[in-house]
């Protein structure tokens, strides 16, 4: 099963791959590909799966770690961010994995079909084995791609039988908890939303606690157990993630991007920007734009 996965998914690559990606007419899915280790790709992660078919990766959130290969599926349940690093890839064989976005409300809806069944929450990132029913159907999904006119009739209840099966195996119980109202995971869930909006803006704990619909202590204490940070470091990560972001796609200079983002003092975030990814603003941007051409 996992061998027609892979060659399915190999060819589509072959056929529409750019930079890495290879969208697919089904929204949510998509092929992920590179033909030799990557440097560090900092990101702010959307609930997902990824099937990873061939070569190997890592993924951090805070002070959490995974390691994962051929045969294994990564599970995001949060939007948290993440380091994340292809460590094994060559052209000969290259990293490939098929990435499907979580759709919460096909899971409400399952979880509600499917009774009183556990769920757990923990960290927002966890490796696990693939289930065979979650490669077949997976696989099902991807021959859809080879058929056009099947799309409109069939990928709907394909994308509802491949996460049938996801709550059904190994990560049921933490993608489960995305499904059960007013779960740990949802509250807060809640609190990371209200984050992300106003990531720029001060931060107050009291706030987030109260669209949680917790004390203050517990808040932190669930916090952390989801996302592996505190609020502050989540924030801090937010900030530095999106003006890196900034600083690459719109050319803004170091304290427009630092004011933009929140930051009070263009020596601090400078600090904070260099604990994070390593190098000052200025230096990464150079080592940025040298890969590019070394790519191009």
């Amino acid at each position: 099963m996992m061998g027609s996965l892979l060659e399915s998914v190999r060819r589509h690559a072959d056929a529409h791959c750019r930079n890495g990606v290879a969208p697919t007419p089904i929204p949510g899915l998509t092929v992920l590909r590179e033909m030799a280790p990557t440097a560090l790709t900092y990101t702010v992660s959307k609930p997902l799966v990824a099937l990873v078919l061939q070569g190997g990766k890592r993924v951090a959130t805070g002070s959490h770690v995974v390691d994962f290969g051929a045969g294994q599926s990564l599970l995001i349940t949060m939007d948290v961010p993440t380091v994340s690093q292809i460590t094994r890839a060559t052209a000969g064989m290259p990293y490939l994995s098929l990435v499907i976005d979580l759709d919460l409300a096909v899971i409400e809806e399952l979880v509600a079909e499917m009774g009183s069944v556990p769920f757990a929450v923990g960290a927002a990132v966890r490796v696990d084995s693939t289930e065979v029913e979650v490669a077949d159907a997976a696989l099902r999904l991807m021959r859809l791609l080879d058929r056009p006119a099947s799309l409109p009739v069939l990928q709907t209840q394909l994308v509802r039988e491949l996460h049938f099966w996801l709550l059904s195996g190994r990560h049921g119980g933490a993608i489960r908890s995305l499904g059960v109202a007013d779960s740990h995971a949802q509250r807060i869930a809640r609190a990371v939303s209200l984050m992300r909006a106003g990531y720029a803006k001060p931060l107050r704990v009291e706030r987030l606690a109260e669209a949680a619909s917790m004390s203050v202590s517990s808040f932190h204490e669930h916090f952390r157990a989801i996302t592996s940070v505190t609020p502050l470091q989540f924030q801090k990560q937010l900030r530095l993630i999106e003006a890196r972001r900034i600083l690459l796609t719109h050319g803004a200079t170091i304290g427009n991007a630092a004011y933009a983002v929140g930051y009070e003092s263009v020596s601090q975030f400078t600090r904070e920007y260099g604990r994070m990814f390593g190098l000052s603003p200025a230096r990464d941007m150079k080592a940025v734009r040298s890969r590019l051409q070394s790519a191009a």
